[in-house]
């Protein structure tokens, strides 16, 4: 095993790699006006702070970042000019956040402002979402392909399959919901998008802010690693894996390579024991001057490459902790299974084996430069398509009679992982084992970054997805929370 390090320095000799922290924005933007459809206003005023946060430099940048569309070349540009005084005013900044942090200030000032400025460029590839752009002449590194449902009309079929109202099956209250859902919009700063409720499978409330409606794919950002666990589901019902063989990754089956006893249930559990720098690793354990954890979303990388050549650090489910390069290693694992067995196109394996299934006719799973699915993260989809994720797993993987994901696959994802200290994560879906929300001990959830979720409570027979676009204060936390326990009020009314 690999002990933990102090990482050399970015290549690139910067201490604020501004570089990357603008290539998230980019990418964010990009997304948010050529695959949602949002303004740029919109999208600035809702998404652009949310993507800053990621690096903790939004108080900071804010202010000085700049943006531009390339509506012909469908990208679009996000740049910080960097005189003494906004460069002074950046330094003081980062040092305030990373107050530990030991280096020449003094030459990365000078640094910054001899660059006389930053930017970086996303570009929008259709079915594939948007990619970070290379600062290099590299070519892109795979063939974007057009992704299509078999699906009808969805006007055309009732809910689930379709949208069209099917017929009433909740008893409960739907204004006692409404005033719940209403909650969960509440003030400015929840940061509130969509908010769809299913009791028994049938929608019984919905909302969404200005601006977004039913069939606007919104950025779902770490629900995506649940999205990539259900895939694995669905090719181990399909007989192609199972969850305690070895990890089928080649480059780990050397003699004497400690990872090949990694199973893909250790994976699923975030137990896997890679080497890879998080957020909670001091900042001078970040190789590139971000955490590994984050450095996916921030330059042209392949992501699956980085997180399968980590070496180990912990035996396998023996530490849970928190990291991208269990559920990138679960993407490769998916991909090559799905090119390599199958025989099939990976871009569009996932329409037809799952979400064509279940009445999702459009789900954006995007990519890095080199065409992996970046689920960690990156991927859009509307809050009636989670709903219908969340209702597949409350139905233990059952939809329209036929099954989709393994019999106990539900059981398995809301179990409490052993390798973590408290009971809070499963496979790759998080528990309410410390109570964390205000709903049974029982609930099991996707969760991504800006308070994304999909609350599964199985007594209570209920589905809930709120949506959202900001993760720098409490407020989308309480009211989540205040909106959580009138729902379950509701549903006990009935």
């Amino acid at each position: 095993m690999q002990p933990a390090t102090d990482f050399p320095p970015d290549h690139s000799g910067a201490v604020i790699p501004l570089h990357l922290v603008l290539a998230t924005p980019a990418k964010v933007l990009c997304s948010a006006v050529f695959l949602s459809g949002r303004s740029l206003e919109d999208a600035r005023r809702h998404s652009l702070l949310h993507a800053l946060f990621v690096h903790h430099l939004h108080d900071v940048l804010l202010d000085l970042v700049e943006v531009a569309v390339d509506d012909d070349e469908r990208a679009v540009t996000v740049s910080v000019p960097l005189d003494r005084a906004t460069v002074e005013k950046i330094v003081t900044g980062y040092r305030a956040y990373y107050g530990d942090l030991d280096a020449n200030w003094q030459a990365e000032t000078e640094r910054l402002v001899t660059l006389g400025s930053v930017s970086r460029t996303a570009q929008f590839l259709g079915d594939q979402g948007s990619v970070i752009v290379p600062s290099d002449d590299r070519s892109l590194g795979f063939t974007p392909v057009s992704v299509r449902t078999t699906l009808p009309d969805p006007g055309t079929q009732d809910w689930p399959m379709g949208d069209a109202a099917g017929a009433e099956i909740s008893p409960v209250d739907r204004e006692a919901v409404a005033a719940a859902i209403d909650d969960g919009f509440r003030g400015d700063l929840t940061a509130t998008a969509a908010v769809v409720v299913l009791h028994r499978g049938e929608i019984v409330g919905e909302r969404y802010r200005d601006g977004i409606d039913a069939y606007t794919q919104l950025e779902s950002w770490s629900m995506g690693k649940s999205l990539t666990g259900t895939l694995i589901g669905v090719l181990i019902q399909q007989g192609h894996l199972s969850l305690d063989q070895p990890a089928p990754i080649r480059e780990w089956q050397g003699a004497g390579d400690p990872r090949a006893d990694i199973r893909i249930r250790d994976l699923m559990q975030m137990s896997g024991g890679l080497l890879y720098s998080g957020q909670d690793d001091p900042r001078r354990r970040w190789p590139l001057g971000v955490p590994e954890h984050l450095y996916i979303y921030s330059d042209a990388v392949n992501a699956f490459e980085r997180a399968i050549s980590a070496p180990a650090e912990h035996t396998p489910g023996t530490v849970g902790r928190y990291r991208n390069c269990d559920p990138l290693t679960l993407g490769a694992i998916v991909r090559r299974t799905v090119t390599e067995k199958l025989g099939e196109n990976y871009h569009q394996w996932p329409q037809a084996a799952l979400f064509d299934r279940i009445g999702i006719r459009r789900q954006v799973l995007e990519t890095d430069w080199y065409g992996n699915f970046l689920l960690t993260g990156f991927d859009y989809g509307t809050a009636r398509n989670w709903s219908r994720l969340g209702q597949l797993y409350l139905q233990d993987g059952i939809w329209e009679g036929e099954r989709v994901l393994p019999k106990g696959w539900s059981e398995f994802v809301s179990t409490p992982a052993p390798g973590w200290d408290e009971p809070r994560y499963g496979g790759q879906f998080w528990l309410n084992g410390t109570r964390e929300f205000d709903l049974p001990e029982e609930a099991y959830f996707m969760a991504g970054y800006g308070e994304q979720r999909v609350f599964v409570v199985p007594s209570a027979e209920l589905v809930v997805v709120r949506m959202g676009h900001r993760s720098d204060t409490d407020a989308p936390r309480e009211a989540t929370n205040a909106m959580l326990r009138q729902l379950m009020e509701a549903v006990r009314a009935a």
